[in-house]
């Protein structure tokens, strides 16, 4: 189901209501179509002086392309913070700067969090087209994030799956307000982010890693 903003707000703000507590944390379609190029040609033809100009008319039509139509990942509306959701290990995050490897779950309630860093479902996945959305907490459960404020442009982010190792390096770090859905948008590029509260133990704020994929 696509994500429906004003919804989805409603439950991000529930779900990340209390960070020091524990309890931190569109589809895009792009379609591409080739019209039909149909041409025709006039040509005329005298055969000879004594025979009488012959005048054809041949059209040559190129058949239309396949219209083709690539679906990008469309993230889905957060459950409630305390959903009960299985347990589904994707694989593993790690961060040589922060000196941290983690397991990384699928979900982003607070069930999951509390586990590890989770992925937000329908995003993209380590290595596929599009954004690959990861949030995790700072102060509490392990808190993984707990130093992400100190990742700089170059910097790793390396996901391992069943799929593969691929790594990511960092672009920018930026701090935006709850509101700030955009950060889960989906684009062609090969991109990851990751999220916490901000500043540690409050929930005014969010702090938002960039990062785009170097190697895989």
């Amino acid at each position: 189901m696509g994500l429906r903003k004003p919804a989805a707000l409603a439950l991000v703000f529930t779900l990340l209501a209390a960070c020091s507590s524990g309890e931190e944390t569109a589809a895009t379609e792009a379609t591409t179509t080739t019209v039909a190029a149909t041409t025709t040609s006039r040509a005329t033809t005298t055969t000879s002086s004594t025979l009488p100009p012959t005048t054809s008319t041949s059209t040559t039509t190129t058949l239309a392309a396949t219209t083709t139509s690539e679906t990008l990942p469309t993230p889905q509306a957060p459950p409630e913070p305390r959903a009960a959701e299985p347990r589904i290990e994707l694989g593993t995050i790690s961060i040589p700067r922060l000196d941290i490897s983690k397991s990384m779950f699928e979900g982003v309630s607070l069930t999951v969090l509390d586990q590890g860093p989770g992925h937000w479902p329908g995003t993209a996945m380590p290595g596929h087209v599009g954004n690959v959305v990861v949030g995790g907490h700072r102060t509490s459960h392990d808190r993984p994030f707990r130093y992400l404020d100190q990742l700089q442009p170059g910097d790793e982010i390396i996901f391992d799956t069943p799929e593969g190792h691929f790594v990511y390096k960092v672009t920018r770090t930026e701090i935006v307000y709850p509101d700030a859905m955009w950060i889960i948008d989906q684009t062609s590029a090969f991109t990851a982010t990751l999220f916490a509260c901000h500043p540690v133990g409050s929930t005014k704020q969010r702090i938002i890693v960039f990062a785009e994929l170097a190697s895989s």
